[in-house]
């Protein structure tokens, strides 16, 4: 299994969700891989607490070696073992800007699945954290995967930006993976007081778009989890937000 977390809006909380679904995945013991897509590198950060130079190589060097025009073998990858057990990463580094440009010229875009096609058989659950905006990586990892969640914010903006992205989804499905399911919308960063998100939802539900009944709190425990770079899962398992992400993850799994 393959899911993408996928939204073009920043600050929504894909690197949370993909790095909490994939760390309670293996604390449920599959066999779990996160892929970094991000040129911030703040997943690969949060399950390493590495930065900058230290980080270590990964899904960069693995795009360099498909644009060098002497490699006659398949590109080699770099697997880097977390703290946490059953769960394996594909770092991301601040290189992937300087290779975009040459990815999308050499129309490089189906790499990634055929490279996750070579790791299916060592990982039962792959989790790809995506940039935001639908570029090169983010295009990949929706050609590349067989399910997609929307992380959304409960606020006007995200909204109107939530209707683009079905869109773009839908044109994939139709262009270049029809196998893609859209497994729906997590709304992130609840708060269950204020009036704006609870009518937010009631009217997007009345849309009939695909809200995930499970509502993932405004909690300033994820602001220490990604301090101690320590999913919440290990960090506090009683947490409400804690149970929320076991919630989601039962919900995605059954």
């Amino acid at each position: 299994m393959r899911r993408v977390i996928f939204n073009q809006k920043g600050g929504v909380g894909k690197s949370s969700i993909a790095c909490n679904l994939a760390a309670i995945s293996a604390a449920c013991g599959y066999r779990t891989l996160l892929v970094d897509l991000d040129a911030q590198a703040n997943s690969t950060q949060y399950l390493t607490g590495l930065t900058g130079d230290s980080l270590p190589l990964g899904i960069a060097d693995f795009f360099k070696q498909t644009l060098s025009t002497n490699a006659k073998k398949k590109a080699s990858v770099h697997v880097h073992h977390t703290p946490f057990e059953n769960l394996d990463l594909l770092a991301a580094s601040a290189e992937l800007r300087d290779l975009q440009a040459k990815l999308e010229t050499r129309y490089k875009v189906q790499k990634l699945g055929k490279l996750l096609s070579r790791l299916e058989s060592d990982y039962e659950r792959i989790y790809i954290d995506t940039p935001p905006g639908l570029n090169f990586y983010s295009l990949s990892a929706l050609i590349a995967a067989d399910r997609c969640l929307i992380p959304f914010d409960c606020d006007s903006f995200s909204r109107q930006t939530l209707y683009e992205v079905l869109e773009e989804i839908e044109e994939v499905q139709e262009d270049h993976n029809a196998h893609l399911q859209l497994e729906g919308i997590v709304v992130n960063q609840f708060q269950a007081r204020p009036n704006l998100p609870r009518q937010l939802l009631e009217e997007l539900g009345t849309e009939q778009l695909p809200l995930l009944p499970v509502y993932l709190s405004s909690s300033v425990k994820m602001r220490e989890s990604h301090q101690l770079c320590k999913p919440l899962i290990h960090l506090d398992p009683k947490h409400k937000l804690t149970l929320e992400f076991q919630a989601l993850f039962d919900l995605l799994e059954s």
